[in-house]
């Protein structure tokens, strides 16, 4: 068995990779927006489309992906995934104009999409259940490492025209390193023994298992009849996600919906623009401000991942919800009240705080959950549905952020004002609607779902009578 040959660490690394193009392929176009815009001749909605554009495909391959996972595996749709990031990054780096950068961006979005639906499932399906908060959490701590990676290339390649190439080109380029990663590491990996079971490979289920927690107190052999008595389960097929499933696709759309609606990405791809136009930054320091920012998120997730299986996720969500609406309201409060030049340091101050915030709570438990919470045989479409949410409201964001900093004469205290909105809806939603999942197995909360769903059957079925 390939599994045999490889550490477990291994597979949790490449098997996260994902994560990392979706960082690197989302982060490198903070700094190179601005030199495409000044070299195409763009205007600023041009500009935005194209940071955009990568958010459509995203929503398109996150929603196709799902079905296809759920039949052909995740093993062979991340090498899918990792083909359309190698072509999409060759693409963008050669465009030739506002079009072909779109149509480049667009099918790197198709790859950032399917990474992103498929790898909160794969990661939740191989992890054992005590360790599978800060396991899943990888998959944001390489988001994170992807960014800070795209913002240090970004650094490094500025005013550096080498071959003949301009320093954007060579910006985007830089993703095809990790994609060539991703590739490899994909033909590699074993597939998920969930997956093996639904589809009767059971012996090598049982032989992914064994390696997989031979380093661990988890019984494999338990492990897999559990798989199997929820395999065994009687299937629906789609309407399980309308039935019995239909509050995992609420609490996921929400999930996702609320973790772009927070603002983070505005944060992510426009810091440079924030702090050119909206405090008269020189291009350089501005991008500098973005590799602190960036150092803060991935710092910040590495907190994430060494204490997300030691409290509760809704605690951790919680947490998260109010340190990001007070940050973020003071720094908006402070913008219309002080004069620019006063406002520009604490507003670096309160951006870090307001990352801190979402990087140890919202950037890492939205992902983990929606591997979690979806029964076995519609998981792949659950999160594909889940991500997809993610996407639209990401595309939203950033699509209308340099609009309203433009409706607000440059103030950043108006779009953060709205993303404190939503920061203040997090958390009653967090409060009346998320489920505790942590410690249990994937088994333990598709049971436990079918449970509430028989009684909810019942009493509503009592009532008619």
């Amino acid at each position: 068995m390939r599994a045999r040959h490889l550490s477990t660490f291994f597979i949790f690394f490449f098997g996260a990779l994902g994560g990392l193009l979706f960082g690197f392929d989302t982060g490198i176009i903070s700094g190179a927006s601005p030199l495409i815009e000044s070299n195409f001749n763009l205007g600023t909605e041009q500009t935005g489309f194209i940071v955009s554009s990568v958010l459509i495909g995203s929503s398109v391959g996150a929603l196709s992906i799902g079905s296809l996972s759920d039949k052909f595996g995740r093993k062979r749709l991340l090498i899918l995934a990792s083909i359309l990031f190698l072509i999409g990054s060759g693409l963008s780096m050669f465009a030739q104009g506002f079009v072909s950068m779109v149509i480049a961006r667009i099918i790197l979005g198709f790859a950032v999409g399917s990474a992103s639906a498929l790898t909160p499932a794969y990661l939740a399906e191989l992890a054992d259940a005590p360790h599978r908060g800060s396991l899943g959490t990888m998959f944001q701590l390489m988001i994170t490492l992807g960014i800070l990676l795209a913002y240090v290339s970004n650094l490094g390649f500025l005013h550096h025209n080498l071959l003949g190439l301009r320093d954007w080109r060579w910006m985007l380029g830089s993703a095809l390193i990790p994609a060539l990663m991703l590739f490899i590491g994909s033909i590699i990996l074993p597939e998920s023994p969930r997956y093996l079971v639904e589809k009767g490979n059971i012996d090598e289920a049982r032989d992914v298992l064994h390696e997989l927690r031979a380093k661990t107190n988890e019984d494999p052999d338990k492990e897999l009849s559990d798989i199997q008595m929820v395999a065994n389960q009687p299937k629906g097929g789609l309407k399980e996600l309308f039935t019995f499933a239909r509050p995992a696709v609420i609490v996921a759309i929400l999930l996702m919906l609320l973790q772009q609606l927070v603002g983070i990405n505005s944060v992510i791809y426009f810091l440079p623009q924030v702090f050119i136009k909206g405090f008269g930054f020189p291009e350089s320091n501005a991008i500098w401000i973005s590799v602190g920012i960036g150092i803060v998120n991935f710092l910040c997730t590495i907190l994430a991942y060494n204490i997300m299986d030691r409290f509760n996720r809704r605690t951790i969500l919680l947490f998260g919800s109010i340190v990001m609406a007070l940050s973020i309201g003071i720094l908006s409060i402070l913008n219309f009240t002080l004069k620019v030049q006063d406002a520009a340091v604490p507003t670096m101050i309160l951006i870090g705080i307001y990352i801190f915030g979402f990087a140890v709570s919202w950037g890492p438990i939205c992902w983990l959950m929606i591997g979690e919470i979806f029964p076995l045989n519609v998981r792949g479409v659950g999160t594909s549905i889940g991500s997809a949410a993610n996407w639209i409201g990401n595309f939203i964001v950033s699509q209308f952020f340099l609009e309203l900093l433009h409706m607000f004469r440059n103030n950043v205290g108006g779009p953060f004002a709205v993303f404190t909105f939503f920061a203040i809806v997090s958390i009653f939603f967090v409060i009346y609607m998320v489920p505790e999942t942590r410690g249990k197995t994937l088994e333990q909360i598709e049971m436990d779902m079918r449970k509430n769903a028989a009684l909810k059957s019942a009493a509503k079925a009592a009532q008619q009578k």
